[in-house]
């Protein structure tokens, strides 16, 4: 899954994709690289962000969604949204095939219902709090424990809704202190009870850069070792900036495991 935000201020590539032909490189690049999966986000989610109003939302996922479309109609695309009104309207004009909610269905008490409706894919994320206040001092009893009683949760009332393919991601530094990421890295097998693909995104954030004391630009080589961790422990889709290197990746521990 690759990554395309075309938002001012995400914390690694805010700004780089506002115009159409940046965009549409972008994607192109992705999918020759081997990006199953393209994601459209255009609301920051990076810790103490202020999310824009829905019809900004809007405005920026209607230029990168044309673009992508017209050039790629057969692309698996995905809309990183909490809003049901944006995930309604993104499937209905541009036939988009999966919604990233990384709310877990807190922030839009009618997203279950409408991803429901829509029949698509849902990707069920778990988030501590909001994007604004979730690494205040975030804690948990046991943090596989407290996720997993929290994807039961969830996953029931989707499937209550008429949602068949559900998606988990456990959430990655959304509401967990490094601690945290490194313990549910080590633990990520624990997720396959819900027999459920586990979607993993770890691309560049700050559990990495935090450690070796760098920052988002230098934290590909890293991002890549925990790639490569995530896929040993049972990840089953990466979401990344970096195609290449999380295809190559893939490619090498499918080897290794058979």
């Amino acid at each position: 899954m690759g990554i395309i935000n075309v938002t001012p201020d995400s914390f690694y590539d805010g700004g780089m994709y506002q115009s159409g032909e940046m965009i549409r490189l972008r994607a192109m690049r992705m999918l020759e690289d081997g990006a199953d999966i393209l994601d459209i986000g255009a609301c920051s989610t990076r810790p103490g962000s202020v999310e824009p109003d829905e019809e900004t939302e809007k405005k920026r996922l209607k230029e990168a969604l044309s673009v992508i479309r017209m050039e790629y109609p057969d692309a698996t695309l995905s809309v990183d949204t909490f809003r049901s009104g944006i995930a309604e309207w993104s499937v209905k004009e541009y036939g988009v095939q999966i919604i990233n909610d990384v709310s877990g269905g807190n922030l839009d008490s009618r997203m279950f219902e409408i991803a429901g409706k829509l029949n698509v894919a849902y990707v069920l994320m778990h988030m501590l709090g909001s994007p604004g206040n979730m690494q205040s001092n975030p804690r948990y009893q046991d943090v596989i424990g407290d996720i997993s009683l929290f994807f039961a949760d969830r996953i029931m009332k989707l499937t209550q809704e008429g949602v068949a393919d559900i998606i988990l991601d456990p959430g990655f530094g959304f509401g967990k202190t490094i601690e945290h990421n490194y313990d549910m890295l080590n633990r990520l097998k624990e997720f396959e009870i819900f027999e459920r693909p586990i979607l993993v995104g770890l691309s560049r954030k700050s559990m990495i850069y935090n450690v070796l004391m760098g920052a988002p630009e230098s934290s590909l080589n890293g991002t890549s070792v925990l790639n490569a961790a995530a896929l040993i422990n049972g990840a089953g889709i990466l979401r990344v900036h970096d195609v290449k290197q999380a295809f190559e990746c893939i490619r090498l521990i499918e080897r290794l495991k058979n």
